[in-house]
């Protein structure tokens, strides 16, 4: 028997941010501090994923030591996913049940990341393509992440 689709954009976006890491840092016995919910403002509001350095100069008052430390608490208490590209430098974001369900454009030449949404119709096409190919090999799928690789307009 055929599984459903794989689930569709995500309309559960918490209205209170905060709030809900506070609540998944301490499931994870972590504390949210001023320097972990600082990180989280500027990645809530960034419009695509950002390396360090991009973090640090949206906000002066972060530290590049912490910066590391904190994004790595974060990102095992499920409140920041990595994105890694081709280049040296990691970037982050807010996972997709705090933002909402997207995608990414990587440029190969310069590493930049930008966010995409693609139509709930032309999404609910891949998600069934990709729950018929997880089913013909015995896959278990819990949802997708789909990463376009190529040349940003800046670099093209």
């Amino acid at each position: 028997m055929a599984r459903p689709p794989l689930a569709e954009h995500r309309h559960d976006v918490p209205t209170d941010l905060h709030a809900t890491v506070a609540r998944r840092l301490r499931d994870d016995d972590q504390r949210y501090t001023s320097g972990r919910r600082q990180l989280v403002d500027v990645l809530a509001g960034a419009d695509r994923p950002l390396t360090i350095g991009e973090l640090l100069e949206r906000d002066d008052d972060l530290a590049q030591s912490s910066a590391y430390r904190n994004l790595a608490v974060l990102e095992r208490a499920d409140v920041v996913h990595r994105v890694v590209t081709d280049d040296e430098f990691a970037r982050f974001e807010l996972t997709e049940d705090l933002t909402g369900h997207h995608h990414h454009l990587i440029c190969q030449s310069c590493g930049r990341v930008e966010d995409f949404t693609i139509s709930t119709q032309l999404e609910s096409s891949l998600s069934r393509a990709f729950s018929k190919v997880a089913d013909d090999t015995g896959f278990h799928a819990e949802h997708h992440r789909l990463d376009l690789l190529g040349t940003c307009a800046s670099c093209g």
